[in-house]
């Protein structure tokens, strides 16, 4: 008979681990931790250094916007207010014929002044020139202000010969007669000590008269559209 080891009193014999060596205790060289330190400093200096100059991108950001809000820089405003041609109820009244017009213009700026050259005005009927004159000579406009431009086109400043009026009188019979009043002038944009450029300014200003010669309600202290050259 086969005899069992008595010694486990019939267990099975246990496998015991090795005992584990202790943990090894890294020691980090004064090179080492000097360079943590240095990377350290860096990272901080360097979200300083963008922290700060976010800041300042964000303050310059609100300083533009705040000036930008107390200038907003607007175009010079042209409104025709009257306009006429008087004997147009006339047959023969091309001899005397003359165009009469009243044009305000606003600068309507906190604090722009615009200096105009010359301001030249000119009267179109379907894209002819029927006369000229000059309005202004140079002058400044300051803030909040309103410029009156009255002038009357006749003589020499108006060319309407008989075959123009006969054209007048089809228009009138019509209802209304067509014109165009364009104003032009150089003008520069002035701010304190600062001044621009100076650019060529155009005011293009379409009116109908009635059969009285009269300009129709409608075109009453109308806006006329500017554009710069």
């Amino acid at each position: 008979m086969y005899n069992h080891n008595n010694n486990n009193n019939g267990r099975l014999p246990v496998h015991r681990e090795p005992n584990k060596p202790p943990p090894i205790e890294r020691h980090h060289t004064a090179r080492y931790i000097a360079h943590r330190v240095r990377e350290s400093l860096t990272t901080r200096v360097s979200k300083v250094i963008c922290s700060i100059f976010l800041t300042i991108l964000l303050v310059a950001g609100i300083v533009a916007f705040v000036l930008w809000l107390s200038l907003r820089p607007h175009r010079p405003r042209f409104f025709i207010e009257t306009f006429s041609v008087p004997g147009l109820d006339q047959p023969g009244g091309f001899q005397n014929a003359q165009v009469r017009f009243k044009v305000t213009v606003r600068n309507s700026n906190q604090h722009m002044v615009f200096h105009y050259g010359a301001m030249q005005g000119a009267v179109f009927y379907k894209d002819q020139q029927i006369g000229s004159a000059r309005l202004t000579e140079p002058f400044d406009q300051g803030p909040k202000t309103t410029k009156v431009l009255d002038e009357v086109l006749t003589g020499a400043t108006l060319t309407v010969s008989s075959q123009r009026w006969a054209e007048f009188q089809g228009d009138r019979s019509l209802g209304k007669v067509p014109f165009r009043l364009d104003i032009t002038a150089t003008i520069m944009f002035k701010v304190s000590t600062w001044r621009s450029e100076t650019h060529r300014m155009h005011a293009n200003c379409d009116v109908d008269v009635g059969p009285d010669g009269s300009i129709l309600p409608i075109f009453r202290s109308k806006r006329c559209p500017v554009y710069f050259t």
